[in-house]
């Protein structure tokens, strides 16, 4: 499946003569991957006209705060062909202004006609104040409240507090009214059941956890509402095909202590199903359910106005329980990154010996990894360089890997980066910390190298990984607002250093975190991912020891952990 690190899709490694926009030429150039969207934003100014809108704020998620979404709700991209999968667009009636984060800077100039501005940040205060300098005092600014959490709500209100503009919510998607029937049909995947084996537990016995943790919590919950897709899955052990490459199904969930209240859309967020009890349906047959009586569900500001309801916004706990892997869903994700070790080592292989010869291109390369093994796959060159990620999806666990190769004779800068990058995936992956450490407090170790010498990056290092659900598993990793570690939880350790125009390295494997072997309880990182490093960017000088038994002891592992597959395809030697 396609995926990037950290919190997507990896930056661009770009070229000397990446085909990029040029405004200021006479006349301005666009690449061929650059869309006219001029129709599309008259269009929606026109609608805004009518609505009284004099800014429109559309954000790249969907309903669930889905990092991944089906085209349906690709509203963003078809208003501005930009098709990263983090960013935010405010159009006006004169300006139009896409915020995306480094990952995809080089991306958007080759997508966004001139109609465009680009801001390279995603902070609301930023997008708040380009706002108060697009529009005037007395503007109405709008969004659609579906499609933005509380927390987001509250900053825009705060961004904009005593400007004289106004934040309404309008409960009629703008953009989607533009789009009319040329948008999509709505996804209608069957959902079906994970069997047993797959699992390590009963949703009967998830319920009864969750509801335990609901009895034990200081403020004593009555309900809890899931809207996350992964959650209502993992809940239920249920999965489905909405959203290409994440196997989920839309739908939300009301849990008490005494009942179950599940919805399922067939057709949008317009109409929804309700169901009680989903998972008695029979055994692994697929299901959808009937369209019935049809009940919009509440938005977020109108729970916002019933000051009767004391409603507490945090993490699920379905969401911190998913989190934390049972022993079997451990045993499934650990086989099945030697599984993903074997494929990616054979795939490696095969480039060592047809990169040199010039007869790899991105194209070919996707088409010989899907031979391998049925996922999809990003690539990045540089020369003789390649970055690989891939994430592919079983149903006994999704991994996450990406390797920096390099088939020529790499420079110095090159080499002494990715060896810095190495060392900081080392050093994190090594590390012995206290419980209750939150990621964020040890994240530097993963940086620690390339502050060294003055040199850093610009995404996140790290974020939990699903088991057979999204690869990006919210709310483990080394953020600030990410849950403090926990054994049990997996998270990848992906620092990276990137130089425009240059090359790009990202060195990425998956930990679970375990107890040390310490005489008090302490915890440490378990590494599952199998492949090998490049031996030909390692600057063997500048590791210590205990690095070099860390770089070199992926090979040892995957011996024993691939065994006779690894024999018996020829790998071992590779390795």
């Amino acid at each position: 499946m396609p995926t990037g690190c950290a919190m997507d899709r990896p930056p661009q490694a770009a070229s000397a003569n990446t085909d990029i926009r040029n405004c200021s030429a006479d006349p301005p150039y666009l690449p061929p991957t650059a869309i006219n969207t001029t129709a599309r934003l008259a269009a929606l100014r026109g609608t805004m006209r009518a609505h009284s809108v004099h800014a429109y704020i559309v954000p790249s998620t969907d309903a669930h705060m889905s990092e991944y979404i089906a085209e349906r709700d690709s509203r963003l991209g078809w208003l501005t062909g930009f098709t990263g999968s983090a960013g935010t667009v405010v159009v006006t009636w004169d300006k139009a202004a896409l915020w995306t984060d480094s990952r995809y800077w080089i991306q958007a100039e080759r997508q966004l006609d001139c109609n465009w501005e680009l801001q390279r940040t995603t902070w609301i205060k930023s997008i708040g104040l380009w706002i108060l300098e697009a529009v005037p005092v007395g503007a109405n600014i709008s969004l659609d409240p579906f499609l933005f959490s509380i927390d987001a709500w509250n900053s825009y209100s705060q961004a904009l507090h005593g400007s004289g503009r106004t934040l309404l919510p309008i409960e009629t998607n703008l953009v989607d009214q533009v789009w009319g029937d040329q948008r999509p049909p709505p996804p209608s995947s069957e959902i079906y059941s994970l069997p047993a084996a797959f699992t390590g537990s009963s949703w009967q016995e998830k319920v009864a956890g969750i509801r335990q943790q609901m009895e034990q919590h200081v403020r004593r919950p009555t309900a809890v509402l899931l809207s996350g897709l992964e959650e209502t899955a993992w809940l239920f052990n249920l999965r489905g095909n909405d959203i290409p490459y994440n196997p989920v199904f839309y739908s939300y969930t009301l849990l008490t202590n005494t009942s179950i209240r599940w919805a399922a859309s067939p057709c949008g967020h317009g109409a929804w199903t309700g169901l009680s009890n989903p998972p008695s349906l029979p055994g692994p047959a697929p299901v959808r359910p009937s369209p019935g009586p049809a009940a919009p569900l509440p938005r977020a500001h109108h729970i916002l106005q019933c000051p009767e309801k004391l409603l507490e916004d945090s993490y699920s706990p379905v969401m911190l329980a998913k989190a934390v892997k049972n022993a079997k869903e451990q045993e499934l994700l650990r086989a099945a990154h030697v599984r993903d070790a074997v494929a990616v080592i054979q795939y490696l292989l095969w480039l060592e010996k047809m990169v040199p010869q010039g007869q790899v291109d991105e194209f070919s390369g996707a088409q010989h990894i899907d031979v391998l093994r049925q996922s999809g796959n990003i690539c990045a060159y540089a020369g003789a360089a390649l970055s690989q990620f891939t994430s592919p999806l079983c149903r006994d666990g999704t991994t996450d890997i990406t390797r920096t190769m390099h088939w020529g004779v790499p420079t110095p800068l090159q080499k002494e980066s990715y060896t810095r990058v190495l060392m900081g995936n080392i050093d994190l992956s090594r590390l012995i910390f206290p419980p209750n450490t939150a990621g964020r407090g040890v994240e530097s170790f993963a940086r620690r190298a390339l502050w060294n010498v003055g040199l850093n990056y610009g995404h996140g290092t790290g974020h939990g990984i699903g088991n057979f659900l999204s690869v990006h598993e919210w709310p483990v990793g080394f953020q600030s607002n990410n849950v403090p570690l926990m054994a049990g939880m997996f998270t990848s350790i992906e620092p990276g250093y990137y130089r425009d125009g240059e090359f790009g390295i990202r060195i990425e494997d998956v930990a679970l975190v375990v107890e040390a072997q310490t005489k008090v309880p302490f915890l440490t990182f378990e590494v599952v991912s199998l492949v090998p490093y490049d031996r030909n960017l390692i600057d063997l000088s500048l590791l210590s020891p205990e690095q070099v038994r860390g770089a070199r002891g992926r090979g040892a592992e995957l011996g024993r952990g691939a065994g006779v597959q690894g024999e018996r395809r020829g790998l071992r030697e590779w390795v």
